[in-house]
């Protein structure tokens, strides 16, 4: 659901003094129009890439701005990176969700760290001089690699190492996972994992993989790890401790010439509250029966967590 974002090489909390939101913006969609404020103030334009996740976290994001009085606008949907990132640099756009991997990935295509630290380290040297990254959530859109509740159970699963217990799994995941220096081959050099039989089903770990996973024609799925399959179906994501998918955490990339003190607490602090399994309720809740509105669905999270009255 999630794709059009990631590829394979893409998809520490700051608080002291965070604030806490006195209200919340009265959009409640982003659609473009202001959100807050009035016409005098600078306005903070909030963009996002073009799928569902982003623009939550956009919305998200703007809504906590403009609760502590920026005036916000959004520019919903501008399509991927290679189309959004330029207008962020020159201005046109000036706050962005990015993920840490993936954005690295962009702006340094021999990039090879993966550790969260590393990569923040690394991206923080890539990033033109007109962008500022600010402090990461450990909230993180990745590949992740899951297993049935049952499975997991049986077999006193809790991470990717504890497959060496295992005399012999199946792995389903997109083609291109085999070869893939963080896919199969990591599993045997990081992991020393040569009990694992592959399985490609190109659906990016969707229907037809869940299917496989349920149905236990495979014993462990790449799902991305905020897919909303995972918390409905009670899935295991399994901990990877040797980071050997790349970090993606969720992290606000803004316009150098909008920063300011403020701005960047208030980010800071959404940031320091935003969990992994925030991202999984908020994809469920939008993308599930309920339906629920992007904006409004950031309104509720905001609230949830403290940061809205």
């Amino acid at each position: 659901m999630f794709t059009p974002t990631r590829g394979w090489a893409i998809a520490g909390v700051v608080a002291a003094g965070a604030l806490v939101l006195s209200g919340c913006s009265s959009s409640n969609s982003l659609s473009g129009s202001s959100s807050s404020g009035s016409s005098s103030k600078q306005t903070i334009v909030v963009g996002s890439a073009n799928f569902s996740e982003n623009t939550i976290l956009a919305d998200i994001y703007g809504q906590a701005l403009a609760a502590n009085g920026f005036a916000v606008s959004y520019k919903p949907n501008i399509g991927a990176r290679a189309v959004y990132f330029p207008a962020l640099t020159k201005g046109d756009v000036d706050v962005i969700p990015e993920y840490s991997g993936s954005i690295l990935s962009f702006l340094d295509k021999t990039a090879v760290a993966t550790a969260p630290a590393d990569v923040n380290a690394a991206l923080a040297k890539a990033l033109p001089s007109t962008v500022v990254a600010l402090t990461p959530a450990t909230a993180a859109d990745s590949d992740s690699l899951n297993v049935t509740a049952e499975f997991a159970k049986a077999n006193n699963l809790t991470s990717i190492a504890d497959l060496k217990n295992v005399s012999s799994v199946i792995l389903a995941a997109n083609p291109e996972f085999e070869t893939r220096p963080d896919g199969i081959p990591a599993l045997k050099s990081l992991y020393g994992l040569t009990n694992i039989t592959f399985q490609a089903i190109n659906d990016s770990g969707g229907p037809a993989t869940l299917k496989a996973l349920l149905d236990g024609t495979v014993q462990v799925a790449d799902i991305y790890s905020t897919t909303p399959s995972i918390l409905a179906n009670k899935l295991v994501t399994l901990e990877d401790t040797k980071s050997q998918f790349a970090s993606q955490q969720v992290v606000p990339v803004v316009y150098k010439k909008k920063t300011s003190a403020k701005l960047e607490s208030v980010l800071n602090a959404v940031s320091a509250k935003l969990t992994t399994k925030d991202l999984l309720a908020l994809n469920s809740d939008v993308s599930g029966d309920s339906k629920t509105e992007p904006a409004t669905a950031a309104k509720n999270w905001l609230k949830k967590v403290g940061l809205v009255k």
